[in-house]
């Protein structure tokens, strides 16, 4: 059956296997489903999409055998080139002249949904890795959503394998499962390995980015790219959703594309598109740090898991240094120096973070201890972030999504995670950029598992009842209401809300998940997945 179609495919294209002509592959291989389907040929709808499938796979193949350094071209409107024996379809813009996109489709994770991945490349030398997955319902109308997880200087790939993504890591990396509670349910997903150097992104010349402000820039660009070549997506909500030091990330990046539509809205005739930003996630993160570094002493001597007997003499030494560390940070904020934010960045996790670093509990989940060793839970305290690390190394896989397969891939990069540091980045007061953005009608989320020991649900609550926006006095009066999921009935945790007159998820929303540490659509799959459909429908979550 296969080589009939392949047969076919030569007779209906029979331009498209020279060198040097313009065409496109997958024109070729739509010209063998076309004609599968209209004519009489014996065999069933699926049996033309497989043999398609596989001659499509086997043209690109031939197309690239031998050819090392084949040229760009052309077919169609579109622009094709070939790297390291992969083969991509190249997109720019015209008023991006710095960027451009290299893209592929490839078939892995979850193979019943249209996927691309590939790279953004940054002035040619900096080059940032993404891998999309269209909604499994109703893609069309489906919302548009950034996935970023935090570090900084680690991958996208702990929250596409280990949390949310469509599939699950699985038998020690070797293959991976289906996952139910995946957010691709009803949105389509992008998981951007960001800043350069972190995943499979990489930098041509050992250029670093060591600031979120500066990564912002180039994540603009990229959604920019994305969207002018599928701008199918352009046209529903979009929303930033990002885990941990994507805290610090999320505002910043949410800035610069809320200014920039700003811009454009100025702008007599603008070529680039407005991006329609609906909302802000942060899950488990870093935000305020004045406001959270105060709260770790309450939260491990008197939260719901205490590391620490109230009475204990670690309590009042932790106690004890909340005053100076509060005063560095407040320097940090008011200078913006460099110096001053990496004090306090300095001070502030030696004296109050490392000593529960020394306790053998998991500081991502209180709950559980943490062998750091290889043979144990890993560095990181889950083994499973090995397991990533051996299937994105896969060469196979690797080469699926567009990826040299000389290159190698870790889940975190520490050499990006002290750059950031020896920045202070990590101590700007990143929550002072969302009243602007909140009272410009950009609604907020923020969740914390009530586990989770580095960026506990205390300080992440108290960060947003502070939030000086329009809603903050409603917010402050706001009671506390049990949040039930729809599916399984359960007490999940508790939310507090802000606008929408109990009609909607709120324009400021916290949310404690019961019972999940830093990571909560691991720890809390279903309920995880429940709240992310509430908020991007914008139904409440007390009901």
């Amino acid at each position: 059956m296969k080589s009939l179609f392949i047969s076919l495919a030569l007779l209906l294209a029979p331009a498209t296997l020279g060198a040097h002509a313009p065409f496109s592959i997958q024109d070729a291989g739509q010209a063998v489903l076309d004609f599968g389907r209209t004519h009489n040929s014996g065999f069933s709808s699926q049996d033309v999409q497989n043999a398609a499938s596989e001659w499509l796979d086997e043209a690109k193949q031939s197309i690239l055998k031998g050819k090392m350094n084949m040229e760009r071209w052309y077919h169609q409107g579109r622009e094709y080139i070939k790297q390291n024996n992969l083969m991509y379809e190249f997109v720019t813009h015209p008023d991006l002249q710095s960027y451009d996109l290299r893209v592929t489709e490839p078939k892995l994770c979850d193979s019943t949904v249209k996927q691309y991945s590939g790279y953004l490349d940054v002035a040619s030398d900096k080059h940032l890795f993404f891998w999309f997955f269209e909604a499994r319902n109703k893609p069309k109308d489906a919302p548009l959503v950034l996935w970023l997880n935090g570090g900084p200087g680690c991958s996208s790939s702990t929250g596409l394998l280990f949390e949310l993504g469509p599939c699950n890591i699985a038998n020690e990396g070797k293959n991976t499962t289906f996952n139910p509670h995946s957010w691709t349910k009803d949105a389509n997903v992008i998981f951007l390995d960001q800043p350069v150097n972190v995943g499979y992104s990489y930098a041509d010349d050992g250029t670093t980015v060591s600031t979120s402000p500066v990564a912002g820039k180039d994540v603009y660009a990229f959604l920019e790219l994305f969207l002018s070549r599928y701008p199918e997506y352009s046209k529903t909500q979009f929303h930033i959703a990002a885990e941990s030091y994507g805290g610090t990330y999320a505002p910043n990046f949410a800035s610069v594309i809320y200014r920039a539509n700003k811009e454009l809205a100025l702008a007599p005739n603008p070529k680039l598109k407005h991006i329609n930003l609906a909302s802000i996630i942060l899950a488990n993160g870093l935000t305020d740090p004045y406001v959270q570094m105060a709260s770790v002493p309450d939260y491990v001597c008197d939260g719901p898991f205490p590391v620490y007997a109230p009475d204990d003499p670690q309590c009042g030494a932790l106690r004890t240094k909340v005053p100076t560390c509060q005063r560095l940070i407040q320097f940090c904020y008011n200078s913006g120096s460099r110096f001053a934010c990496v004090g306090a960045n300095v001070y502030c996790n030696t004296q109050i973070m490392a000593p529960l670093m020394q306790t053998g509990l998991n500081p991502y989940d209180v709950r559980r201890k943490c062998d750091r060793s290889e043979k144990g839970d890993g560095p990181l305290c889950y083994k499973q972030m090995g397991w990533i690390e051996a299937w994105m190394n896969n060469p196979s896989n690797k080469a699926a999504l567009g990826v040299n397969p000389d290159r190698n891939f870790a889940s975190c990069n520490m050499e990006v995670n002290q750059a950031f540091t020896m920045n202070g980045d990590g101590m700007h007061n990143s929550a002072a950029l969302l009243p602007e953005l909140v009272d410009g009608g950009v609604r907020l989320l923020v969740y914390a598992g009530n586990a989770d020991m580095m960026c506990n649900y205390l300080g992440n609550s108290r960060w947003v009842e502070a939030l000086p926006t329009k809603f903050s006095g409603e917010f402050k009066k706001s009671k506390v209401i049990p949040w039930i999921t729809a599916d399984s009935g359960k007490v999940a945790g508790e939310v507090r809300s802000a606008g929408g007159e109990g009609f909607t998820a709120g324009n400021v929303t916290f949310v404690n998940v019961y019972n999940a540490g830093h990571m909560v659509p691991y720890d809390q799959p279903d309920a995880a997945l429940d709240l992310f459909t509430r908020w991007i429908r914008d139904t409440p979550l007390s009901t």
